[in-house]
């Protein structure tokens, strides 16, 4: 499951430099070309150091947004994002953005200014102790305190970031150790820490598969994660087996592949839940049972017995018993798993029709009655206009779920989620970074316009740096999903929840520079699209919905995934 390791260039140091400059030296020797970042005092020697160097700077308008934008560099490139902010409210900016990557494992180094080293503790000017603060949100953290350790700090912290379970890692600079000189050699000896299956747990699942009359693959982020899609892909075409995915898994498995049932858990597909609860085997490829996946954990899959492969050992058998553990790279095992089930065929015939046919008896209907834009339907047609190229950058709500239902992904790399932290503003910053990571890619920010606001400045870092970043803003004058949670749980008690108040967000992007228009019936959606797709720069579609639409399946909170409820 572990991202891929930078590759080291190589270098010499010059005799004598600075902290500062031996920072920018480190991050160009790891092959960082993007970083994201805000400058501020305390940080102001690494900016003096960034002058002429090979790193292209991406000044964002707010800290947030250059985390974000990191973790969404890093999920579509596969490389380690960095992002840099100072000291005190500039560090603390960053703790959404970190704790975002932490939840969803993207490998991300971020780099913070501290007050010099002499003061610290005395309640200093934009002093805050934020390895204390970020230490349950990061996968490590290091406080650098002498110039010369800089080199080596900065490979661990990319060496941790993209190992085993990728996570964020903050590396905390002073003021002082950027201005102090040094000689200081670079290398830092990387351990290797990559652990292989057991081949004799891998021999054990193919025994419960064989065995197994409705087996069942149940596909987490860790796949792509672990650069194990392609294995994952052959393994599914080679059994047979049908296949559920979780959010953060969504085009592991392409969208329209056979025998992939759809995204399982609240908002899954009636016909992936139905086959979970119905199965006798779930053979877990890096999921970790999120309670978003599972609803009611005490009566999810209660007939099936689970075979888990993991990398990270302590995910296994944490929620559920694990009956078959296969723990290390994921990839190999996957591989291994493959090979030896290639020696003969299951005899599943009956679940695999049987999921078929509830999958093609539950497929979503787009003939919604009225004028007014149908959203799930202009995501669908948005992803299939886009073609494989497409990637979804997504943000939070009502808008995250339908493009999860309804969108068509041919990569898992296409779907750009925050998944475990649920971080409104996360789409602008993130359609930022992933546009940076493939330019080439057809990157679309899909928001609401709660989300959209929590974010909108960064409307002029596209224009700043030209980046042709599509949105499509789904306008319900609302905060849809507490709207509709409200409606179903709370007795109607639309509390605080109106944004009927909304700006003209064509005016908005269009005083930032960039080309926008609006959207607002059904007869106006293709010719929308394609206009928005052909768009040179970057481009806005406003896209005004009805304040009522649902998001359709839910699992109730606290009910099994066998009580979905259906609209009207």
């Amino acid at each position: 499951m572990s991202a891929a390791a930078p590759a080291l260039k190589t270098a010499s140091a010059p005799a004598v430099m600075t902290g500062a400059r031996l920072l920018v030296s480190s991050l160009e020797r790891m092959g960082v070309e993007v970083v994201f970042g805000y400058p501020g005092g305390a940080i102001m020697p690494i900016y003096d150091a960034l002058t002429g160097s090979s790193l292209k700077h991406i000044l964002v308008r707010h800290e947030q947004a250059a985390a974000f934008a990191a973790d969404a560099y890093a999920r579509l490139s596969g490389k380690v994002g960095v992002c840099m902010a100072t000291s005190g409210p500039g560090a603390t900016n960053l703790i959404t953005g970190i704790a975002n990557a932490m939840m969803d494992s993207a490998p991300m180094v971020c780099i913070t200014g501290n007050v010099p080293q002499g003061v610290m503790g005395t309640d200093a000017f934009q002093e805050i102790d934020i390895l204390g603060v970020t230490l349950p949100i990061v996968k490590h953290s290091i406080l650098v305190r002498d110039a010369a350790e800089i080199p080596a700090a900065i490979e661990q912290a990319f060496h941790i970031a993209a190992s085993g379970r990728p996570g964020p890692v903050l590396v905390d600079l002073p003021k002082d150790v950027q201005f102090a000189e040094t000689v200081a050699p670079f290398g830092f000896n990387i351990p290797n820490e990559t652990t292989e299956a057991d081949p004799n747990a891998i021999a054990e699942a193919e025994r419960f598969i064989r065995a197994a009359q409705r087996p069942l693959i149940y596909i987490g982020g860790g796949v792509k994660i672990g650069r194990a899609t392609e294995a994952l892909r052959a393994f599914a075409e080679t059994t047979g087996i049908p296949a559920v995915a979780t959010l953060n898994a969504l085009g592991t498995v392409p969208t329209d592949a056979p025998g992939f049932l759809g995204m399982l858990g609240m908002h899954g597909a009636r016909a992936a839940n139905e086959a979970v609860q119905a199965s006798d085997l779930l053979i877990v490829m890096g999921a970790r049972f999120d309670d978003r996946a599972t609803g009611k954990l005490a009566e999810f899959a209660p007939h099936a017995r689970v075979v888990h492969f993991d990398v990270d050992a302590s995910e296994i058998g944490k929620l559920r018993e694990t009956h078959v553990a296969v723990g290390g790279e994921i990839r190999p095992a996957i591989e291994s798993l493959t090979a030896r089930m290639a020696a003969a065929p299951l005899a599943i015939d009956p679940w695999v029709i049987r999921c078929a046919s509830a999958a093609e008896r539950h497929a979503a209907r787009y003939d919604a009655p009225g004028d007014g834009v149908y959203a799930p339907a202009l995501l669908k047609q948005l992803s299939e206009m886009a073609g494989d190229r497409f990637v979804a950058a997504c943000d939070v709500g009502q808008h995250q779920m339908w493009t999860a239902q309804h969108c068509r992904f041919a990569r898992p790399e296409a779907h750009i989620t925050s998944g475990g932290l649920g971080a409104m503003g996360f789409g602008l910053p993130a359609g930022l970074g992933a546009q940076m990571a493939d330019p080439e890619a057809v990157v679309v920010t899909i928001a609401g316009d709660g989300g959209f606001m929590m974010n909108v400045q960064e409307l002029a870092t596209l224009r700043r740096y030209g980046v042709p970043l599509k949105i499509v803003l789904l306008d319900n004058s609302s905060l849809g999903l507490v709207r509709q949670w409200q409606e179903l749980f709370f007795e109607e008690n639309y509390s605080e929840i109106d944004l009927s108040d909304n700006p003209d967000f064509v005016k908005v992007a269009e005083a930032f520079g960039v080309e926008a228009f609006r959207i607002d019936r059904r007869d106006q959606v293709e010719a929308g699209l394609a206009r928005l797709l052909a768009a040179e720069g970057a481009c806005l579609a406003h896209v005004v919905i009805d304040p009522k639409e649902n998001v359709w399946p839910l699992v109730p909170p606290g009910k099994s995934n066998a009580e979905m409820m259906e609209g009207a």
